[in-house]
C-alpha cells in the first residue's frame, strides 16, 4: 500500500452562482501550489456544478483508488492555501482518508462529503 499519492485532482466549480472570475481563481491556486512545492502533484481542472448550489462555490478533491472530498462555500482565492494545504494533508493521508483536518484551515468546516474509495 503506498503511504504517499503521487498525482491528485483538484476540482472547482465552474458554474457555481455569484460574480467570479474563474480564471483568477484557478490562477490564486495555482500560485499557492507552486508556493507550498506541490504544483506537480496536483492538476486543477473545473467542472460544471457539483450540486451545491446552495453553498458556492463547490470544490472536490479526488484520485484514482482514494477517497473524495466535496467542500461548498469555498471562496477560491482567498481559501488558496487551506485548499493547498488541504490538497497537501490529502496526499500525505493514507489512500486519501484525512483523520485530523486541523492542517486543512477553514476548509475543514466547508466539508459535504467524504466518500470511501472504490
Amino acid at each position: 500500500m503506498r503511504s504517499e499519492l503521487d498525482q491528485m485532482r483538484l476540482l472547482i466549480c465552474s458554474s457555481c452562482a455569484g460574480a467570479r472570475d474563474c480564471g483568477a481563481e484557478v490562477k490564486a491556486v495555482e500560485s499557492a501550489l507552486t508556493r507550498a512545492g506541490i504544483e506537480g502533484r496536483v492538476s486543477v481542472d473545473q467542472h460544471a456544478c457539483f450540486s451545491g448550489c446552495a453553498e458556492p462555490v463547490a470544490i472536490a478533491l479526488q484520485a484514482d483508488g482514494w477517497a473524495t472530498y466535496v467542500f461548498s462555500g469555498v471562496d477560491v482565492a482567498s481559501d488558496a492555501d487551506d485548499i493547498v494545504a488541504t490538497c497537501r494533508t490529502y496526499l500525505e493521508s493514507p489512500k486519501g482518508w484525512i483523520e485530523d483536518a486541523r492542517p486543512c484551515g477553514r476548509l475543514r468546516m466547508c466539508l459535504r462529503a467524504r466518500i470511501p474509495a472504490l
